[in-house]
């Protein structure tokens, strides 16, 4: 009788019949190994048939691609990645102050990678911070977390009395809606597609607020589904609806636009309002159809008046644009009175005529994050319009405020205040401008005009208390340190806050607020005792052989063109061993981050802790045009892309080879999107500068780019300038796509020596697979070596815990291979 064995891919088993192995299982196809990791299967065949050693000799064969080395190499990395890999993460955190004010209550909603699962596991876990007298502060945490399974979002209430739990649908089911106290389920609603689709839960849509009484949420979620129209063996059936029926089948109906990749087949973004009593769900009226809304909040309520909803709106007209990392999409907050709940009988009904959502902010072209100071008498607000101005997807924000009214009465219109402007060049060690990737909840001191936010400061991410009312801006997390920090939350007046750097796991710390003898406010840090961020004793051990620092890089082009800004030094983190082996430097990855108006801070990283780990430097460039050096240092690279970019990173390699920190002959390079740009770029324009390359999602020819891209307006403002913004069209003219091919590495593909790594998300809008895969072809024609692997289920960023580990396992393996 044959002896069979289950074995699994990623969406599938398989049943291999072990003693007629003439035709291989699908798995160990070409096609189906470059999208799994086969190692793992490897390992699980191997060990059955060890149990048996009569079986033929050739079913012990490598997998694809691997030969005993190389598959000894990967036992031993991936068993040290998944130690990196189940590191926690702590996603959002509120905390309660108790009736008697001597402890308060935090909760702690915390995420882990679950590879066998291939998702992340959601768990919360609680803590009481007890204060002393002398200033000290105690975390008791709760012995175990509670996992949240199937949970989309937990949104506590303003008193943290009650617990909204949101579970959305993975297929035509309801939408579930939980109220739980501090001791029991309280209240249970299922919300049927009809009313509404699933709600968003994203964090730039993502809109969760309770009102003042904890009686009524606002939400956004997708609007209903149109009815789709319905045909049978007759043909066209009148009278379309939602039954099922098996003598029919519904068609597909007219095509929708979405805002492209992450929202793929998501629905138009619309604005709810539940009633936690009777579990009644009205959608808000008033808002133009052409608005998707998102990061709706209650406005202050008024004795005896509707209570109204501030919103963002984006507007569209022919086409969503790609809004995943791009903040050049203008949009604007808009006022529009909430619904009137049965359980509000005592306010009186609105007349017949409709109100209309009302522009709060019509004199600026990009507001978002509203806040409302804890009296209700202004509103603040982030604003991207450099980065809508100017074409850029991402630039230095701004912050503003309008005044709201007290009697509840909207103005004809609201004087826009400027409180942060954009700072276009910075002095060395001041501040560089706002670049602020979301507010917390409540992010306000109890004078209710501070607020305490994260902003990018150069390579790292620091805390800052800006007084809304004068415009201070102050830095409170230590300046002399280059750790980045993130805020969580507030406790009174004091922060919760983490702080990490790229050889150090992040660790909770606890500011409180102090007054020097200046009389001028300071913060005093303390470290927080915590089990969530617990690794291993060998991650620990090899984290702490390494060291870092921040490296100033003179710029080398300079030109009378140049503003000043672009003209400063842009940074690079450097990590390596603190000791070296017989006085030869470790092999050097240069790691490039995408965008290109993006920035690697110097934050804790279980990628990169992984590759430094295993015997590599790091060399992580902020080229200019990264976040958090100024307008004018981030301004000067459209129109300049593959050409300043390269010369910063080539620049930055010479800096450290110079102080004998890396060997010229053991370079590889790493990056993705944009990183991905630069890296083909670099081993196509310094041919035999690096011994190994790894991209993932590469833009690696525009002209091809421009007409499958959600996107398009990327490639003209890089390529061509800001001042190509009002030159965009969904046609490119001959001359645009000859110039977008001269802006591309793949122009300089004939060049190219260096042997390259691809790691490509099939589903990816962004950069979309056949960009990598052209350039991977080509360079297989040339004879040059490279390895594929398609990730079938994902989009740009590759995050889906499997495909991830798989990424960076392969990513260590194949430099391995090539820095002996």
């Amino acid at each position: 009788m044959a002896r069979k064995i289950l074995f699994s891919t990623t969406s599938a088993w398989y049943c291999v019949d072990l003693l007629r192995p003439r035709f291989p299982p699908p798995c160990l196809s070409r096609r189906a190994t470059s999208a799994r990791p086969t190692y793992l299967f490897t390992k699980r065949l191997a060990s059955i048939l060890a149990m048996d050693g009569s079986q033929p000799s050739h079913l012990r064969e490598m997998p694809l691609g691997l030969d005993t080395t190389t598959e000894e190499e990967y036992a031993f990395q991936s068993v040290l990645l998944q130690q990196f890999t189940n590191i926690s993460n702590i996603d959002k955190a509120w905390i309660f102050k108790s009736e008697s004010g001597i402890e308060s209550q935090a909760i702690f909603s915390v995420s882990q990678p679950n590879l066998l699962a291939n998702m992340r596991k959601k768990f919360i876990l609680s803590s009481h911070i007890l204060k002393g007298s002398n200033s000290s502060v105690d975390f008791k945490w709760a012995p175990f977390p509670i996992e949240m399974s199937g949970v989309s979002i937990i949104v506590p209430s303003p008193s943290g009395s009650k617990l909204l739990v949101v579970r959305n649908p993975e297929n035509e089911s309801p939408t579930q809606f939980e109220i739980w106290s501090s001791s029991q389920l309280e209240k249970e609603f299922q919300v049927p597609k009809s009313v509404h689709g699933s709600v968003y839960t994203d964090g730039w849509f993502e809109g969760i607020s309770w009102n003042s009484d904890e009686g009524r949420i606002a939400y956004v979620a997708e609007e209903p589904s149109p009815l789709k129209p319905t045909f049978n063996d007759q043909g066209y059936k009148k009278g379309t609806s939602e039954d099922k029926d098996f003598g029919s089948w519904k068609g597909q109906g007219d095509w929708e636009e979405d805002w492209g990749e992450t929202y793929a087949r998501k629905r138009q973004p619309a604005l709810f309002v539940i009633n936690i009593d009777s579990g009644e769900v009205q959608a808000v009226k008033g808002i133009d159809k052409s608005l998707s809304v998102g990061q709706v909040v209650w406005a202050p309520s008024s004795e005896g008046l509707h209570q109204y909803l501030v919103f963002v709106g984006w507007s569209f007209d022919t086409r969503k644009l790609g809004i995943k990392y791009c903040y050049n999409r203008p949009c604007a907050l808009y006022a529009v009175r909430g619904p009137n709940h049965a359980s509000k009988a005592n306010i009186p009904e609105p007349n017949s005529t409709e109100e209309p959502a009302f522009n709060l902010t019509q004199t600026i072209s990009s507001a978002f994050f509203p806040r409302f100071s804890p009296d209700g008498k202004f509103l603040a607000f982030l604003s991207a319009r450099s980065s809508v101005d100017s074409g850029a997807h991402s630039a230095t924000e701004s912050l503003h405020r309008i005044d709201w009214p007290t009697d509840g009465k909207l103005p004809a219109s609201a004087k826009v205040y400027d409180v942060i402007p954009v700072v276009m060049c910075a002095e060395d060690g001041c501040f560089p401008g706002l670049y602020c990737s979301s507010f917390i909840s409540q992010p306000w001191l109890s004078d209710g005009s501070i607020m305490i936010i994260a902003s990018t400061w150069g390579s790292s991410q620091a805390l800052l208390s800006v007084n809304v009312l004068s415009g201070e801006v102050l830095r409170i997390s230590p300046a002399d340190s280059n750790f980045s920090w993130n805020l969580l939350t507030l406790d009174g007046d004091n922060i919760v806050a983490v702080s990490s750097s790229p050889i150090d796991v992040p660790g909770i710390k606890y500011g409180s607020l102090i007054e020097k003898e200046t009389k001028k406010a300071g913060w005093s840090w303390s470290d927080v005792s915590s089990p969530i961020f617990r690794c291993s004793d060998k991650v620990k051990s090899l984290l702490s052989s390494l060291q870092f620092s921040i490296m100033k890089i003179p710029v080398k082009d300079y030109s009378a063109s140049l503003t000043e800004g672009a003209t400063r030094p842009y940074e690079a983190i450097f990590v390596s061993s603190k000791s070296k082996k017989n006085d030869a430097c470790d092999p050097l990855i240069v790691i490039l981050h995408g965008g290109p108006h993006s920035v690697s801070l110097s934050s804790f990283s279980k990628s990169c802790s992984f590759l430094s780990s295993i015997g590599y430097s790091l060399l992580i460039v902020n080229y200019r045009g990264s976040l958090g050096f100024g307008e004018e240092a981030l301004q000067s690279l459209p129109g300049k892309v593959g050409s300043q970019d390269v010369n910063d990173v080539l620049a930055a390699i010479d800096h450290v080879i110079d102080l004998g920190l890396a060997s010229p002959s053991k370079i590889t390079v790493l990056g993705g999107s944009h990183g991905g740009f630069l890296t083909t770029h670099l081993i196509g324009q310094a041919p035999d500068k690096f011994v190994a390359a790894a991209v993932r999602n590469p833009v690696c020819n525009i002209a091809l780019m421009v007409g499958t891209t959600d996107i398009p307006d990327w490639c003209y403002v890089e390529a061509c300038g800001t001042v190509a913004k009002n030159t965009f069209t969904e046609a490119p003219s001959a001359k645009e796509l000859t110039l977008f091919h001269s802006k591309s590495p793949i122009s300089h593909l004939p060049k190219v020596k260096t042997p390259i790594l691809f790691l490509l998300g099939a589903q990816d809008l962004r950069v979309p697979v056949s960009n990598g895969l052209q350039y991977a072809r080509a360079l297989k024609e040339k004879g040059i070596e490279v390895k594929v692997i398609v990730f079938p289920n994902d989009v740009h960023g590759i995050e889906r815990p499997q495909s991830d580990y798989e990424s960076f396992l392969n990513i260590g393996v194949w430099f391995k291979k090539y820095c002996k």
